[in-house]
């Protein structure tokens, strides 16, 4: 059997794919309170890459019927994972990477500066054509949902899109088993996506004054099928989705555009492609009923389909393909799931460790990336061996370049 059932008193099961790896029980008890709502349909499905989260846990996909939870799908809207395979190989990559570095810091906008100190460094000053036709594409529905929303319309919305942000959000070049060059990264829906998330989760915690308090806890405060905010909320979160694979694309092609300045050698990308979301929401048919699926850091895993599961800096990640596993409603894992707080991760690590931990990769040591350090990330060995039974590895990739946000 590659997963526990646990039983919950008041609510729905709670299924787990958890053998072999450590779960919190704090994240335990997150799960349990999920459990108890209403409108859970069948079971919850726990990945292996379990953990605490705002609102719900991560690693968790939660079917529900006649009801959503803004917090379960949380303010990072559509984050995601994009890999391409080219038809470069290791031994045409420089022998010194940091110019290859240099050249996608420079094409791809990441980080974030503090609004004190000015313009921020995460945006686009001036936007390139790519970022102009790819908006084109997503300008009306925007307008439409500013219309009903005023206040999304002083986010950082056409300035982001094409931009990588901060914390785990990177990019790579990797190698894969054959010694093929892949281009991976990992974003979301950015500002405009934390804006639309954290508007309707107050707005849903509004409407449930009068029973927060009958909630085990307040982060699950829901919108009903057929009030207005819900149906607000539905397109605003389809449209940061969106967003967020659109922004995962053009980053991709100024990737690409920006390693061609370096690399002189002609070559082709995109013979194989996965882009997929990790952060999400959408309507599926389950055991023969049309349900809403909350993946909270879970990636879709149908029978055929591709998905990525990457690990932390200086450990491999994983091309996938589903098994199409029905009690799992169709999911894995998003990466390998943090083992520890970004602040435990700080007090816990020095530079030398994180200089030690990413030997081999090209990439920031410096003492603002601690809290991203490998060794505060569950093992991705043990991550993936709990999940056999819903996905099987096509490509295993590890990284030699890795910009961080």
């Amino acid at each position: 059997m590659a997963h526990e059932t646990l039983k919950v008193e008041g609510g729905k099961p709670i299924k787990m794919w958890t053998q072999g790896v450590p779960v919190e029980p704090e994240a335990r008890e997150q799960l349990l309170n999920t459990a108890r709502m209403p409108f859970i349909y069948k079971h919850i499905a726990v990945m292996p890459d379990v953990h605490l989260g705002k609102g719900s846990t991560i690693g968790s996909v939660i079917p529900t019927v006649g009801a959503i939870i803004p917090a379960a799908v949380g303010v990072d809207i559509g984050c995601g994972m994009m890999a391409a395979k080219t038809t470069l190989n290791a031994r045409d990559l420089p022998d010194n990477l940091g110019p290859l570095r240099s050249a996608i810091e420079k094409a791809i906008p990441h980080g974030l500066t503090p609004r004190h100190k000015g313009r921020d460094e995460g945006s686009w000053a001036n936007p390139p054509p790519a970022v102009d036709a790819a908006w084109r594409k997503l300008k009306d529905e925007f307008d439409a949902i500013v219309e009903k929303t005023p206040k999304l319309e002083r986010t950082n919305n056409y300035k982001h899109l094409g931009t990588l942000g901060t914390g785990n959000h990177f990019v790579e070049v990797c190698l894969d088993e054959e010694g093929a060059v892949w281009f991976m990264l990992h974003s979301g829906s950015r500002g405009v996506g934390n804006a639309i998330g954290t508007h309707f989760i107050e707005l849903a915690k509004q409407d449930m004054r009068t029973h927060l308090a009958n909630l085990p806890d307040q982060d699950l405060a829901y919108l009903k099928e057929g009030t207005q905010h819900y149906d607000d909320y539905v397109q605003a979160v389809d449209w940061a989705q969106r967003f967020a694979r659109m922004n995962r694309e053009v980053m991709m092609q100024n990737l690409v555009a920006a390693v061609r300045t370096v690399i002189k050698k002609p070559f082709e990308t995109h013979l194989e492609a996965v882009n997929c979301h990790h952060n999400y929401v959408q309507r599926e048919p389950h055991f023969g009923h049309e349900v809403l699926v909350t993946r909270k850091g879970a990636v879709s895993a149908r029978a055929g389909e591709l998905g990525i599961i990457p690990g932390s800096m200086g450990a491999k990640s994983y091309i996938v393909r589903g098994k199409g596993n029905p009690e799992s409603f169709h999911s894995c894992s998003h990466g390998a799931g943090r083992a520890m707080s970004r602040n435990e991760a700080k007090r816990r690590f020095t530079q030398e460790d994180q200089v030690r931990a990413t030997r081999g990769v090209e990439c920031r040591k410096d003492a603002a990336v601690i809290d991203e350090i490998p060794m505060a990330y569950k093992d991705i060995d043990a991550v993936m061996t709990a999940q056999q039974d819903l996905v099987e590895v096509v490509h295993t990739l590890k990284q030699v370049v890795c910009v961080k946000g």
